[in-house]
């Protein structure tokens, strides 16, 4: 069987989302958290692009790899200073951790093999402006309207949340 160039960067893709995203969990910085999960999210996009997927691609690099974490950052400087004692992890906090792991692998598996995955658009041409911006600001079925005016307002409680963690502590 002889791999495409396709096939190769997409496994590239992939190991580096694996490897950031362990990286991401299992790291005691979490300034290096965040530049992990920076990694991890540029991958993402790299697999939007692959697929061509350009407008997907496009709001991974935006949104979340440049909106999100610069919060994210902004957050732990404003929140966390080097004054605290960093608590280690413990053996109590460690089988939870690794059976909610296995557990969502185990559903993640289950989802995979169970589940057809036909595609629903012909993968040879992308979908236009139009339909996504209707489809993402329509109030009607599969439209996400209130999904997307959800995640606006838990955002903006995360920011306030931080503000006033970040003002009582001077």
């Amino acid at each position: 069987m002889e791999i495409t160039l396709q096939q190769a960067g997409f496994a590239f893709l992939a190991a580096v989302i694996l490897v950031f995203s362990v990286m991401t969990v299992t790291t005691k910085r979490i300034l290096r958290a965040a530049t992990y999960l920076l990694f991890v999210l540029f991958a993402t996009a790299g697999i939007y692009f692959q697929l061509n997927y350009s407008f997907l691609g496009a709001v991974q690099l935006l949104i979340y790899a440049g909106g999100i974490i610069v919060l994210y950052v902004f957050s732990i400087l404003l929140t966390s200073s080097d004054a605290e004692k960093k608590e280690p992890l413990r053996n109590r906090r460690i089988v939870p951790g690794l059976v909610a792991s296995l557990a969502g692998g185990a559903l993640c598996l289950f989802l995979l093999l169970t589940h057809s995955f036909a595609p629903t658009v012909s993968a040879d041409c992308e979908v236009d402006m139009h339909t996504i911006g209707h489809t993402l600001m329509g109030t009607g079925k599969y439209q996400y309207l209130l999904p997307f005016e959800a995640i606006s307002v838990l955002l903006l409680a995360c920011i306030v949340g931080g503000l006033l963690i970040a003002r009582k502590r001077k």
